[in-house]
């Protein structure tokens, strides 16, 4: 009984913030929720970034959840990959049930049925949502390398392509502006345009395009394009309470890579948009980033550098990142290093992976009373093992702790609900209508065809000069060195067409990390 008092003690005081806080749960003791110890999260500290784990089923979502609600009331603005439709509901008051206030009676929470400020967001309009699009030139050719799943060489050819487009003003809006320059720059009239560089293989771009064929046949034509979406709409307020903007992602098992990839271009994203501002008493936006181990699979290292880049800096910019996944080994430890709070639901350990995955999750863990393997394989659902940063930056107690229950819907909302939030969105009008502008595509068409025309009427031209001059005798055959027909791409280059075109040409675009766009506001 001493041995419970003391821990009920140690998180007692270790969670005795002075600031505003995220209230967790209860630490759990002796079989026994202890309401006077309970476990939090400083608001001030959430910008330094967390994990939540655990395996399918142990209560990850409902964690995400609870979170998301008290960011909002807060005032904090929140983003969330909604994978399975499970956090909809996050819009609607919760049910009252005799269970569920029992249980929050014992960890001293006062549950108010509430519902939050919610925008439903779809990639490509695929799905119920305001659709979510991003423009080929602002992904850039790193997020476009891993998502097309390309080796470094194609990845250094992809950001040749790039370069190249960006010097001579070739928008690239969608796939099809993309496979437009990669034709041009292999065809006889554009292979001198990369000569100086080194040039493009035709083995290379053939790699690239049969992979944007395949890209194109999982659906992400309607990812790319316009209008594009504007990462500042994330940071919203109704009545005081931050919208939790949810997009949905379905089909993930097709496209995975795609899904976890475009999160990661809306994080670059924010970097660049956003301003520092250091340490603040809240953050602007809490990412939380679900099936995070999509991300890393396969990723290289020069990848993974830059996602630990985007981490380390995005806190000061006042957003901060919780990665959502099975165990912290699907997180890079340069990433992992960077995570402040830690919450770790149920492991289980029924192979030699999975026990080798359990002893990895522990070794995480700063040093405790608890015999963390044995109790990570006893977590009920709804309870996790929890550590975090507490505001002078230093890890608190680990404590077993029973969580809080959401007090907005625990169920999906319905489809009548959602497609009615939908309409009423301000964002619906701004992103559903497609804009198809003059870009890549359209602009080498144009050039070609001002080419054969130039050259067609220089042809007539010079056939009419030959049929208005007279006869003259012909002069007596010397030899003289034969004169070159001009080629295809000296006609182009000299036409007018193609020198309106160089003189209108745009500055190469400046790109940040993962050679994303910046854009300019």
């Amino acid at each position: 009984m001493a041995e419970t008092a003391d821990v009920v003690e140690t998180v007692k005081q270790g969670y005795a913030f002075e600031g505003a806080a995220i209230e967790l749960g209860a630490l759990l003791a002796g079989d026994e929720p202890k309401p006077e110890a309970a476990v939090r999260i400083p608001l001030s500290m959430v910008n330094r970034h967390g994990l939540v784990a655990g395996a399918t089923g142990t209560g990850k979502t409902k964690t995400l959840q609870l979170m998301a609600e008290q960011l909002s009331a807060a005032g904090v603005s929140v983003f969330a990959a909604d994978i399975k439709g499970d956090l909809s509901g996050i819009s609607q008051p919760g049910q009252e049930s005799e269970k569920l206030l029992a249980r929050t009676k014992t960890i001293g929470q006062e549950w108010i049925a509430t519902g939050f400020p919610t925008e439903f967001y779809a990639l490509g309009g695929q799905g119920t949502g305001v659709p979510v699009r991003a423009t080929i030139t602002s992904f850039g050719p790193v997020l476009l390398s891993k998502v097309l799943g390309l080796n470094d060489v194609q990845e250094s050819s992809l950001g040749l392509i790039f370069h190249y487009a960006d010097k001579q003003g070739l928008t690239l809006l969608d796939l099809k502006d993309l496979r437009a320059v990669i034709t041009h720059l292999t065809s006889d009239e554009g292979k001198a345009d990369l000569k100086e560089l080194g040039g493009l293989s035709a083995a290379t771009a053939g790699v690239i395009l049969r992979s944007l064929i395949g890209f194109a046949d999982q659906g992400a034509e309607a990812f790319f394009g316009e209008p594009e979406f504007d990462t500042a709409d994330l940071m919203q307020q109704r009545d005081g309470k931050g919208v939790i903007s949810l997009l949905e992602l379905p089909n993930l098992q097709d496209r995975p890579a795609l899904f976890s990839t475009f999160l990661m271009w809306l994080l670059a994203d924010l970097f660049h948009d956003l301003p520092e501002v250091g340490d603040v008493d809240k953050p602007k936006l809490v990412f939380f980033f679900d099936e995070a181990h999509l991300l890393f699979d396969d990723a290289s290292k020069a990848f993974l550098d830059s996602i630990a880049q985007t981490v380390r800096l995005i806190r000061s910019k006042g957003v901060g990142v919780f990665f959502v996944t099975q165990t912290p080994k699907d997180v890079p430890d340069e990433v992992l290093a960077q995570l402040g709070s830690r919450v770790q639901h149920q492991l289980r350990a029924h192979t030699p992976n999975d026990a080798k995955a359990l002893k990895a999750t522990v070794s995480t863990f700063p040093s405790s009373s608890y015999d963390l393997e044995e109790v990570l394989t006893q977590l009920g659902i709804g309870e996790a093992v929890v550590t975090v940063m507490n505001e002078k930056g230093a890890p608190t107690p680990v404590a077993w702790t029973r969580l809080r229950a959401p007090q907005s819907l625990m169920a999906p909302a319905t489809a009548e609900q959602l497609a009615a939030s939908v309409q009423a969105s301000p964002n619906n009008a701004k992103y559903t209508e497609v804009i198809d502008r003059e870009s890549a595509y359209e602009k080498l068409a144009a050039k070609v065809q001002a080419g054969a025309e130039q050259a067609e009427a220089e042809r007539q031209a010079e056939e009419q000069r030959r049929a208005e001059e007279p006869a003259k005798p012909a002069p007596e055959p010397r030899p003289r060195a034969q004169k070159q027909e001009k080629s295809m791409v000296e006609q182009v280059i000299g036409s007018s067409a193609f020198k309106q075109f160089a003189r209108s040409a745009g500055r190469e675009i400046v790109r940040g990390l993962f050679g994303a766009a910046r854009k300019r506001r």
